[in-house]
C-alpha cells in the first residue's frame, strides 16, 4: 500500500497518448518543472507517475511501485493521460533522472519484447575497474581537442563513468536523451542504431558518438567547428 493521494480527484490537463507520446510529456514536465501527478489509464488497468519540481520520484501501476511500474507503464501502447498538478505522495522510490530512467525503460521494453527480460542494471558503480581506467585514458586525451569544454564517457544506459561532478550529471542527461530520441528515429527509418549525433546551440554544442558499448559526449564550445572537433576526436580514439 503506498501513501499517495487520489490523483483522480484533482482537476487537470486531459490528453490522449495517441495524439502526444508519453515520454514528450515526461520530458516537457521534467523542463518546466512540474510537481504533481501524471495518471495513465491503459483499457482497465491505471498508472500513475510523481513529480517533484521536475523530478519522477515514484511510479506505481497493478500493484507494483518504483522504476518496475515506470517501467509497465511506459510500454502501453495506447491509453489516456491526466496531468494533476500539486498531488503529491510520501513514497520516494525513484532516484534517476528522467533521461536516464526513460533510456533505461526503453531497454528493458525491447527485452521484454525480444522475450529476454532482465532485471535493470544498477546506474552507478556498474562499470568494472577496467572500463573506468579506460575512461580515463580517453577524457584526458579529448580533454586536449581545441573546442571542447567538457567531456564525459557513459554507459549505455546512460550512467558516467568515472565522473560524478554536476558538469558530468548534467551532460550524461542529455546525451542519454539524444541517444534515445537518436536511436528511435534509426528505427523509424530503417537507418540503424545510431553512430553520432550533434545539437547545435549558441553558447555550445552536444557532440554524441557510440562505441560498441559506451558513448562519448562532449560538450564543445559554441564558436568552434563541430566537425573538425569530431575529426579530431576520431582520430585520437583510432
Amino acid at each position: 500500500m503506498t501513501a499517495s493521494k487520489e490523483c483522480g480527484k484533482a482537476e487537470g490537463f486531459q490528453g490522449s497518448i495517441a495524439g502526444l507520446g508519453l515520454p514528450d510529456v515526461i520530458q516537457l514536465n521534467g523542463i518546466n518543472g512540474f510537481s504533481g501527478c501524471i495518471t495513465v489509464r491503459h483499457d482497465e488497468r491505471v498508472g500513475r507517475i510523481f513529480f517533484r519540481e521536475g523530478r519522477i520520484i515514484h511510479s506505481e501501476q497493478g500493484g507494483r511501485s518504483g522504476a518496475d511500474a515506470f517501467y509497465d507503464i511506459m510500454e502501453w501502447r495506447s491509453g489516456s493521460f491526466s496531468l494533476e498538478p500539486n498531488v503529491s505522495t510520501t513514497s520516494h522510490t525513484i532516484e534517476m533522472n528522467s533521461q536516464h530512467l526513460l533510456l533505461e525503460a526503453h531497454r528493458v521494453i525491447d527485452e521484454r519484447r525480444a522475450g529476454r527480460a532482465r532485471a535493470p542494471q544498477p546506474q552507478r558503480d556498474a562499470a568494472p575497474a577496467a572500463s573506468r581506467s579506460g575512461a580515463a585514458a580517453i577524457l584526458e586525451r579529448v580533454r586536449g581537442v581545441p573546442g571542447v569544454v567538457y567531456p564525459v564517457v557513459m554507459s549505455k544506459d546512460g550512467a558516467c563513468v568515472d565522473d560524478s561532478t554536476f558538469e558530468g550529471e548534467s551532460l550524461a542527461g542529455k546525451a542519454a536523451f539524444l541517444a534515445m530520441v537518436g536511436n528511435q528515429l534509426g528505427t523509424i527509418f530503417r537507418a540503424g542504431q545510431l553512430r553520432s549525433a550533434v545539437v547545435h546551440g549558441a553558447a555550445r554544442h552536444v557532440l554524441l558518438l557510440a562505441g560498441k558499448s559506451h558513448y562519448l559526449s562532449v560538450f564543445v564550445e559554441g564558436s568552434a567547428e563541430v566537425g573538425a572537433v569530431e575529426a579530431e576526436i576520431r582520430k585520437l580514439l583510432g
